[in-house]
């Protein structure tokens, strides 16, 4: 149940009839204080201003036509024209034992599904995966996992860098191996090593420089040794990811992945479509789409260039070509590009002529995802302690070893293969959580005792008040599935947590509607404290048997959306720690 949905299309209704133009909004909160009531309507100031009537006469009429009998205790006007909403405290009781009794947390699948597409985290296969591609991979998949948890269509795309330049040079430091009857395989081990000495040749040996030049021109040709040695150095570099996105624990998988390479065969569509369009104009023999949206304060354009002087292509034409492909292929309602905020010129570009060109209809959403840099303590992007790109790997190999010494400190009678699973899962816990706890568009400091503390909104926190909810059910000795009886709200412990819960859908749907999962990270937050306050508050195993009951079913809806909301970000949660 939206409980804010519901209160925006009664209030909504009303208000048309008490005058309102349609379509005028109701503009519900969740109140900021209790004295205000739970919910807030803001919108009776703007429509009386519309029809210059006073606003308090006019929220006096809308509640004259409003009929929230069922659900609120009271109505009431504030300031001047707000309406505040006081809910039953029965109402919210039959809404938790619908939650309850529900599989998907009495949470309806949308009413018109979209296919969306959802373009993330998108690693350059010339390297490993660093620290810079975790924000794309995990807030991506939190957002995919939303999305398909409401009921979309989703389809993931990894558009991994997998074409260009650099990859010249990358093949011929294999052709120069391969000559060597050096081992291909057990030199890529480790990409990082590898591409700093075929770059190091590259710089160094003019006539190695040639030849990496010469196959770039013959991989993008189709030449068969070229792409038989190109072939073999994806399927590394992947095998390469796909085990960090295993350790990781995100959704993406071999089949989700759309590489540059894919679309080289359009490429030459995409120009040839804006020439026939007449949007395209060369420019220092490159050709290049002006446009008018781009000029800055001096009437200067930045153009967008799709071929560069000689013939060769760029990211811009990848990304035409990949936007034809996600409308005409995938058949998307709807695009959501997770990459980091130095792009948002390019991707405005992009969006801007995708339309202008027809290759999105007009009711197709393009939307750039921008996000912030994970940073160091001395305020730079984060490094490794000797200066270098810090390794996505071995920063989550570093994260459940440093939680495994800090369970195992607590614990120290637990089993040595207990110790090592709950370091696993508070280890890659807490370096997502603390990632995706912060609003995407900032940057944000990498600190590892912040994110690994019990205290405050980081994974081990909640992770912690997850499984103290299920030891106080184990504790209780009753079959829970055999709880019945209603939950009685009486309490002001046990009101704000049957508040907190009933809200969970609304902080899930904010999630797929902008793309933020510190939204749903700071509800789940707020859902443990609050619980933590009602435990404290409200004894549950000492207490008669139906209070005991009814608060035992709040813990048990606590513990669900505790984990549910986890799910949706990619965590795991613990019975025990």
């Amino acid at each position: 149940m939206n409980i804010q949905t519901l209160l925006n299309q009664r209030i909504q209704a009303a208000m048309v009839a008490a005058g309102a133009p349609d379509g005028s909004p109701a503009l519900v909160r969740q109140s900021a204080k209790v004295q205000f009531g739970d919910y807030q309507a803001n919108g009776i100031m703007g429509v009386a201003k519309a029809l210059k009537t006073n606003p308090r006469e006019l929220a006096q009429v809308v509640i004259d036509k409003l009929d929230l009998s069922d659900v609120a205790e009271k109505v009431e006007i504030a300031g001047p024209g707000f309406i505040n909403v006081f809910l039953k405290n029965v109402w919210l009781g039959k809404e938790l034992a619908e939650l309850r009794s529900s599989d998907h947390l009495d949470i309806d699948k949308v009413d018109s599904p979209e296919v969306v597409v959802v373009d993330y985290s998108s690693p350059n296969l010339a390297k490993e995966m660093h620290v810079g591609h975790l924000r794309s991979t995990v807030i991506g998949d939190a957002v995919v996992r939303t999305l398909e948890f409401l009921g979309h269509t989703v389809v993931r795309q990894n558009h991994v860098g997998d074409w260009g330049t650099q990859f010249g040079m990358l093949l011929a430091y294999m052709e120069r191996l391969r000559a060597e009857s050096s081992e291909i395989s057990m030199a890529l081990s480790d990409l990082e090593t590898f591409y700093r000495a075929a770059k190091t040749c590259f710089d160094d040996d003019e006539a190695f420089a040639k030849r990496a030049r010469e196959l770039v021109v013959e991989l993008q040709s189709g030449n068969e040794d070229c792409l038989a040695l190109w072939d073999e150095f994806i399927n590394i570099s992947l095998t390469h990811c796909e085990e960090t996105y295993k350790m990781l624990g995100v959704s993406l998988e071999r089949q989700h992945v759309m590489p540059e390479s894919a679309y080289n065969d359009d490429l030459v569509n995409v120009v040839n479509d804006l020439q026939e369009q007449g949007l395209l104009k060369e420019s220092n023999g490159a050709q290049c789409v002006f446009m008018d949206e781009f000029a800055n304060k001096d009437g200067e354009i930045t153009p967008v260039i799709v071929q560069k002087t000689g013939g060769g292509f760029l990211y811009a034409t990848t990304d035409l070509a990949a936007v034809r492909f996600r409308q005409h292929t995938l058949n998307a309602d709807r695009v959501l590009y997770f990459v980091d905020a130095r792009q948002s010129l390019h991707f405005q570009q992009i969006f801007t002529l995708s339309r202008k060109a027809g290759f999105v209809k007009p009711e197709t959403r393009l939307e750039h995802m921008p996000f912030g840099t994970v940073m160091g303590s001395d305020g730079k992007p984060f490094k490794t302690r000797s200066g270098g790109v810090a390794k996505l790997s071995a920063l989550l190999e570093e994260a459940q070893e440093r939680a495994y010494q800090l369970v195992a400190s607590k614990n120290p009678d637990m089993s040595e293969e207990e110790l090592r699973n709950i370091g696993r899962v508070v280890g890659i816990s807490s370096v997502k959580y603390a990632d995706l706890s912060k609003n995407r568009t900032s940057d944000y400091v990498f600190n590892w005792d912040s994110m690994l503390s019990f205290e405050g909104n980081t994974a081990p926190y909640l992770l912690y008040a997850y499984s103290r909810i299920a030891s106080i059910v184990k504790r209780s000795e009753i079959d829970v599935e055999s709880l019945t009886g209603d939950i009685a709200i009486v309490e002001a412990q046990e009101r704000a947590l049957a508040m907190k819960l009933c809200q969970f859908e609304e902080a899930v749907q904010q999630v797929a509607n902008d793309g933020m999962p510190h939204f749903l990270c700071a509800y789940l937050y707020d859902l443990a404290g609050t619980f933590m306050t009602f435990y404290e508050a409200c004894p549950i195993l000492n207490a008669e048997d139906s209070v005991k009951n009814s608060r035992l079913q709040l813990s048990l809806n606590t513990a669900a959306t505790l984990k549910q909301g986890l799910a949706l970000l990619g965590i795991e949660t613990l019975e025990r720690m």
